[in-house]
This record gives C-alpha cells, sequence and structure tokens, in this order.
C-alpha cells in the first residue's frame, strides 16, 4: 500500500526520518515542509562557521560526499519532496491534512497524510527587555543569521561585541568573536556561573578562568536589563543592573525553547514548559502523528523526570527511530542521560549525567570524587592534566554524572562517553571501576581516569577517605578565622612549598614532603585539624592513612589539591 507520509521540519530530525522511510518503504510518498529556504544543515556548526574554521555556509549544508542538501539533492538522489518556504499553520487531525502556505506566494493548500512527524525544532528565548528589536541585536535561530553575523564582521563593521547567556551557543560565540576576528568581546550570564546546571561551579570557573586568559571579559551574576542603541536604530551596547558594556553587536544566546504551537493547537499534549509528550516510540498522544528532535520531551534515564535535550546527535537518533516506527517496526528510544560536551579555546569541558547541585537538588544521598589526573602516561611528551569530578549516590553505590575539563583532544570525550553508556545501564561505582578501557601511553595512564575516579568514590564510601570541599577550602583561604583550628599540610615538593609557608606563615602552613613523612609525622601537630595537599589528592590520600594508623586522624584531604586550584585561578598564589 502507497502511504503518504508528511514531515513539518527540515534542519536535523526531518530529514533523517524522511530519508531512512524511503529505505525503509521506497514505494511510500514522502514529504518535507519547512518554512525557511535553507534545510538540513548542521546548526551546531554556525559558532565555526562564523569563527571561520568552517569557511562556507554550504559545508554544513553539505554531505560527507560534497553535495548540497537542497530540495534538489533530496528530489533525485533520496526521493523525497521538500517544499521550502512552506509554512505549517495547522494540523486537522478528522481529516488528516496539514494547512500550508507558500510565503512566496502566499497560496494556501491542505496536504494529506496517512501519518505525520512533527520535527519543528527549537527556537531561541527572547528577554523581554528593551532594545531587543534594535540593528546587530541577532540570536542564533537560523542559518541566515550566522551568514549576516560573518557578513559584518568581516567588513570591518564589528569592533567590540556583547554575548548575553553563558551556556553553550554564547560561550561558543564569543570564542568565535575572539579566536580569528580579534573583536572586543564580553560574556554576560545573570547566573553564578557560566553553563548553569549543566557543571559544577568548579569546572564553571576553570572555564571562566581560561576564558579570560583568552581575553575574553566574563561576567556572571549580573542580568542584561535593556539593550541600548542610536536614535537610528543601531545598536550600541547592553545596560546590567551594574553597567553599560558598549556594542557594535549584540547575541543573545539565553536559551532555546520548543516549537510546539502546532501540536498544542491540534490538542495534543504538550508539557507546561512546550514539550510536545512522546512514547518510548517517539509517538504523541495521537497515534498517526509522530514527534522528534529539539521539539519532544523525553525521559532524564538519572532522575526518571521529564527533561529537554536539545542536541543534534540526539535529533538524528530520534528521526531515525520515528521512521522505523512509522514504517512498522518497532524501535524505541528509552530517554536521554544529557551528554554535552564543547569546546573552548584551548580547552574542552564535558558532562553527563547530572551535576552534583542536581543530584542533591533531586533528593539524591549525593556525594562526588574530584580527580586531576595525566591524561596519558605521565611519561609520555605533551601530558596534560585533566580534571574529572564523578557524582554518585552513596546508599545505591550509583553513579550519576560525571564531569571531565581538560585539553582540546579526544581524553574527555573517551571518558564521557564510557560514562553515558555506563550511566544510561544504571552502572555503580563497581561497575566504573571494572570497565575496561583501551591502554597505550599516548592515550592515556595505565589506570585509566575514570577507573581512577571511580577508586576515590569507592575510598569514599568505604570511609577510607575524608576530604574537604574545594569551596570550603577556599572560603578559609580567604577568612582564616573561618576555621582557625585549621592548617595546611604541604606534602609538595620543598621548592613548590616554600612560597606558601613564607606567605602564610608557618602557624598557617606546614610543610612535610611526602617522602619524608612516615619519619616526620610526629611534627605533625595532634590539635589542628590538618588540610593535606598535593597536586592531584593521590599522594595526599596515602599521608591521611598514615597519619591514621599512627592515630593522627586529625586531617582532611583537598580532593583535586593544586591541579584543581591552579585552574580555578586564585588570586592568593604566590
Amino acid at each position: 500500500m502507497r502511504s503518504k507520509i508528511v514531515v513539518i521540519g527540515g534542519v536535523a530530525a526531518g530529514p533523517k526520518a524522511a530519508c531512512r522511510l524511503k529505505r525503509l518503504k521506497p514505494e511510500w510518498e514522502v514529504t518535507v515542509i519547512d518554512q525557511d529556504s535553507l534545510i538540513s544543515y548542521g546548526g551546531c556548526g554556525i559558532p565555526y562557521y562564523v569563527c571561520g574554521d568552517v569557511s562556507d555556509e554550504k559545508e554544513l549544508r553539505s554531505t560527507s560526499f560534497h553535495m548540497v542538501r537542497d530540495e534538489k539533492f533530496f528530489a533525485s538522489a533520496k526521493g523525497v519532496t521538500v517544499l521550502t518556504r512552506t509554512r505549517a499553520l495547522g494540523i486537522d487531525r478528522q481529516e488528516k491534512t496539514v494547512h500550508v502556505r507558500n510565503l512566496e506566494t502566499e497560496e494556501e493548500n491542505r496536504i494529506p497524510y496517512d501519518k505525520l512527524l512533527l520535527a519543528t525544532g527549537a527556537q531561541p528565548v527572547d528577554l523581554p527587555i528593551r532594545g531587543i528589536d534594535l540593528d546587530g541585536v541577532f540570536s542564533i535561530a537560523n542559518l541566515h543569521k550566522a551568514i549576516e553575523i560573518k557578513k559584518r564582521i568581516a567588513r570591518g563593521q564589528v569592533g567590540k561585541a556583547v554575548v548575553v547567556g553563558g551556556g553553550a551557543i554564547g560561550i561558543e560565540m564569543a570564542e568565535a568573536f575572539t579566536d580569528l576576528w580579534g573583536v572586543e568581546t564580553t560574556l554576560v550570564e545573570y547566573m553564578p556561573q557560566l553553563l548553569p546546571k549543566i557543571v559544577d561551579w568548579q569546572f564553571a570557573a576553570m572555564l571562566k578562568t581560561h576564558l579570560e586568559e583568552k581575553n575574553v571579559r566574563v561576567i556572571t551574576g549580573e542580568a542584561a536589563i535593556e539593550i541600548i542603541g542610536e536614535e537610528s536604530g543601531k545598536v550600541t551596547g547592553v545596560k546590567t543592573g551594574s553597567r553599560e558594556i558598549p556594542a557594535d553587536i549584540v547575541i543573545m544566546a539565553v536559551g532555546v525553547r520548543p516549537r510546539s504551537e502546532l501540536a498544542l493547537e491540534a490538542g495534543l499534549h504538550v508539557a507546561p514548559w512546550g514539550g510536545i509528550r512522546v512514547n518510548n516510540r517517539l509517538q504523541t498522544s495521537d497515534p498517526d502523528i509522530y514527534a522528534a528532535g529539539d521539539c519532544i520531551a523525553t525521559t532524564h534515564l538519572v532522575t526518571g523526570k521529564e527533561t529537554f535535550a536539545p542536541f543534534g546527535s540526539l535529533a538524528n537518533r530520534e528521526g531515525r527511530i520515528a521512521a522505523d516506527n512509522i514504517a512498522g517496526d518497532v524501535s524505541l528510544f528509552p530517554g536521554v542521560v544529557g551528554s554535552y560536551i564543547m569546546k573552548a579555546f584551548d580547552r574542552c569541558i564535558a558532562s553527563t549525567g547530572i551535576s552534583f547541585e542536581t543530584a542533591v537538588a533531586e533528593g539524591f544521598d549525593a556525594d562526588y570524587s574530584l580527580t586531576a589526573p595525566a591524561d596519558r602516561a605521565h611519561f609520555f611528551p605533551g601530558e596534560a592534566i585533566a580534571v574529572y569530578q564523578l557524582v554518585f549516590d552513596r546508599s545505591t553505590r550509583k553513579v550519576l554524572g560525571l564531569q571531565g575539563f581538560g585539553m582540546m583532544n579526544d581524553s574527555i570525550s573517551a571518558r564521557i562517553d564510557t560514562a553515558a553508556a555506563l550511566i544510561a545501564k544504571g552502572a555503580t561505582i563497581e561497575d566504573f571501576m571494572a570497565v575496561e578501557m583501551a591502554y597505550s601511553p599516548p592515550f592515556s595512564a595505565a589506570i585509566d581516569s575514570i577507573n581512577a575516579a571511580a577508586y576515590v568514590a569507592d575510598n569514599l564510601c568505604a570511609g577510607l577517605l575524608r576530604k574537604v570541599d574545594m569551596d570550603r577550602f577556599l572560603s578559609w583561604m580567604d577568612d582564616f578565622e573561618s576555621e582557625p583550628d585549621w592548617m595546611a599540610l604541604d606534602i609538595r615538593h620543598p621548592q613548590e612549598a616554600k612560597d606558601y609557608v613564607k606567605k602564610f606563615g608557618p602557624d598557617r602552613w606546614m610543610a612535610i614532603p611526602y617522602n619524608e613523612m612516615r619519619d616526620r609525622y610526629q611534627e605533625v601537630p595532634e590539635n589542628r585539624t590538618m588540610i593535606i595537599l598535593c597536586d592531584a589528592g593521590t599522594r595526599s590520600f596515602e599521608v591521611q592513612v598514615l597519619l591514621d594508623h599512627v592515630a593522627r586522624k586529625n586531617s582532611m584531604v583537598l580532593s583535586g589539591g593544586f591541579n584543581v586550584i591552579r585552574r580555578i585561578g586564585v588570586d592568593w598564589l604566590p
């Protein structure tokens, strides 16, 4: 039987589903509708097009064999009919038609369907502030906006830029302006940290420090309250509650929300926050209508709650799964763990699962291990430090999330990807300790970073390791009187420790090298709480075990040690 399949949305999930359907059911009639003239492009690549890593916007719309994915390509190569510049106005579920308007001719029509897929994506959130419509204010809504932004920069019209929003798009755009074009760029985020609710504060702080090292001005904890401009209508800056920041261009990157108006108007079940509700076959409340991509609500596999996961990789997976089910082959989408990774100049930051902050808010018996190992064998040229935080539930020993920060190479992504697969299956600390990772000195240490993070979590659960949280330690460093009985025990090389003893005094900072502790442990005061410090925390744990053995159980380990402190960027380093 020849079925008519209509797909609304032509960027990621929609084209993927359409092409999959034609492979499964070559005889079916598949039509894709999109209101834009540019379709099937890699939206996540827009910042890299702006910064010049991708030289031509056509590369974002091309296949790996260099064919541009336009209407002609889909018709001739895929057998899919694509109607661009065609807006879907409504869905008649009884008649099973989609009401459309051609935006060039204004002609309206009704397209019949047997099965319908909504792949309407997401749209940028607009702040309700004055000046949002000024010339020079852009949201990264589509490829057209990116092309115009790059034109203005290339013409020399942009000397100062303000990016509003410290999420992934905002950070990537700030890098794009600064890295290639040398634009004086300010990034403004109203939350206290970058990447809020994605990573914990230590990782956001390391990212902020690196951005500032690369000449991006980062302002957190301030909201943009107005965009200011000339009488001519051209933007001149952004006003927060504390300052005015001059700008020739302003990028609004404060988040996205699902495009679900069609679904809502058609009477389909939609979450209060806008996601189209689907089952694990990506079927909406109407069995003949499916939804996929950034417009849907899905399930978070750690919390079990409804969530929003607007990622291109997921959209493509969902498009394939929806197509399978439309064609009659059962295929399931279980949910997400929220895996995320991004480049920031010479560094990358990544996470999967949930953060420690989120885990606490969700009621888990949450704790975390913070480690700072080498990203490859310590003797291999080019070795660098990576920082990981494994979040887990003490009661169940279930791993809830992993975050990573390190050099811009594959080290972080390999561990995050492994963790994502394990967490999706409900893995425990034991599973992370046992997971087998490929080893060779150019790629990892013999004890892999993901195993090491789990070993620390295991020690914490067993009570073998007592740690002090980094934020509590830094608060003490800012105000010694907050914990008057504390004292730092620096076990690094004497050359590394001497400046700290000199700066903070022997009453606050004690130095005994790691390899001398067994002979000199009696020098450690019994009436002080010793905060043991090394570069990563491994040696500190060994010293804590030794001190416990000799009945000096008055110590805590600063997990991550100076490897984390240096990357956070404190102002008291000698």
